[in-house]
């Protein structure tokens, strides 16, 4: 009889991750299933959204007959991606958790804990996504120690694994895997790759897998949950973390305020008029609507002063205020290691961006700095362009990785205004009569 592969596979209590978990089943592999547990709390109501997580996947397990674990990431999540997270807001910006914990947690500690302490010989999701590999090719992967130096060795030879868009389009996740290292995604299987949404619900209701099927699609923050967010990142809480079990530390009980409230001024981009007051800037996005007192008409936040605490708004929700084709990134994330051969030889790139989930892609050209960080010019403005969230890049169906956005270029407004003020001061003076 032949070597049957141990596959590890993660197991949210969800649909697409209990499907994976029956098709690697099927394939013939060892499968061992594991939920994480990333956060302690109750939701709005009242209700542990994890133990009930928990059981759905425990109920899921115990149906494909396979083993079961429980692993806490408590800890990890809360310094590698809730503490982060805090701090961004802090700094004004606006993060996206779910590619953190992708970064941090899935691919990271959990990639770590399948392979060394399981023995796994490759992990897998529920994601739509799919790589470069058969699966056969994953097995016989080993452990690639990231590069030391900026530069690799020009005569090392490479074959990274490619991430690609899945064949569900809409569902595709490539854009919430941009951050993982190259080294997990050489171990990583992505079963629901050829699949679409409906036809993972259709396996998982002839696997009577009925419990999960049942359960709204999660949006919230990622291992939090759907919450009021102001009311959330604002609130005075006593939280439970239970640390893994190797830390003696045991429970640690705390009340934490996760930021102090921060009032500041609404203030009209056009005429500096105040027109109400603000929680604190770190409860705005740029783009949403102010909830403003005592104003009749809608006002769009487009900008953040964090040393003087002033939100901008403006009242329309396309002021040019909010458009902008340029964003620069920190030192660019390339899920191959190495920057595109095009890019590093000419310094330019023409690909697609988006910096949300499922939003179309844009055409951009993308110039490289020798930091290791690029800028990003589009061919049309977008509306709303968020520092902290993530520039992803596409080449095709390629997911290409990644960047957190730091720096805006101008927006339409503020072009407006220097083009009026040029054209003013080339008519010269106004003749005296």
């Amino acid at each position: 009889m032949g070597f049957i592969r141990h596959v590890v596979c993660a197991i949210s209590g969800g649909v697409d991750s209990s499907v994976a978990a029956l098709l690697l089943k099927r394939r013939g592999y060892s499968v061992t299933g594991v939920f994480m547990k990333n956060w302690d709390s109750l939701d709005e109501r009242g209700t542990c959204t994890t133990e009930r997580d928990c059981e759905d996947a425990y109920r899921v397990c115990q149906a494909l007959d396979i083993p079961f674990h429980q692993v806490s990431y408590v800890k990890e999540y809360w310094h590698e991606v809730f503490s982060y997270l805090l701090k961004e807001y802090e700094k004004g910006r606006t993060p996206n958790p779910d590619i953190l914990c992708n970064k941090h947690i899935k691919f990271n500690y959990f990639h770590k804990y399948a392979i060394n302490t399981l023995g796994a010989d490759a992990i897998a999701t529920g994601h739509y996504a799919r790589t470069s590999q058969e699966d056969e090719e994953v097995f016989q992967q080993t452990h690639a120690p990231p590069p030391t130096t900026l530069f690799r060795d020009r005569f090392e030879i490479r074959h990274p694994v490619r991430l690609y868009k899945g064949a569900d389009l809409l569902k595709d996740q490539t854009f919430f895997l941009s951050q993982i290292s190259q080294d997990a995604l050489r171990r990583t299987l992505f079963p629901l790759a050829g699949l679409t949404k409906e036809f993972v619900k259709k396996i998982a209701a002839e696997a009577g897998f009925h419990h999960v099927l049942k359960k709204r699609e999660s949006m919230g923050i990622c291992f939090i949950g759907e919450r009021n967010f102001d009311k959330f990142i604002l609130e005075v809480r006593t939280d439970i973390l239970t640390f893994v079990p190797h830390n003696n530390l045991g429970n640690c009980i705390f009340c934490i305020q996760y930021l102090e409230p921060k009032p500041g001024n609404y203030v009209s981009i056009e005429d500096g008029t105040i027109m109400g007051k603000h929680k604190g800037w770190f409860t705005l996005t740029l783009g949403q609507r102010a909830r403003i007192g005592g104003q009749r008409d809608a006002w769009f936040v487009v900008d953040k002063d964090i040393t003087t605490g002033d939100v901008f708004v403006a009242p329309t929700t396309n002021h040019p205020a909010l458009f902008r084709d340029t964003v620069r990134t920190d030192r660019f994330h390339w899920i191959a290691v190495d920057p595109p051969p095009e890019l590093v030889r000419t310094q330019m790139m023409e690909c697609h961006f988006r910096f949300i989930h499922q939003m179309p892609l844009t055409p951009c050209t993308v110039t490289l700095n020798m930091d290791g960080t690029v800028w990003i010019s589009l061919y049309h403005q977008i509306r709303a362009l968020t520092p902290g969230q993530y520039a992803v890049l596409y080449k095709g169906d390629e997911c290409l990785g990644s960047g957190k956005i730091i720096q805006l270029g101008p927006s339409e407004y503020t072009l407006q205004q220097g083009r009026a003020r040029l054209k003013k001061e080339q008519r010269g003076p106004e003749p005296t009569s």
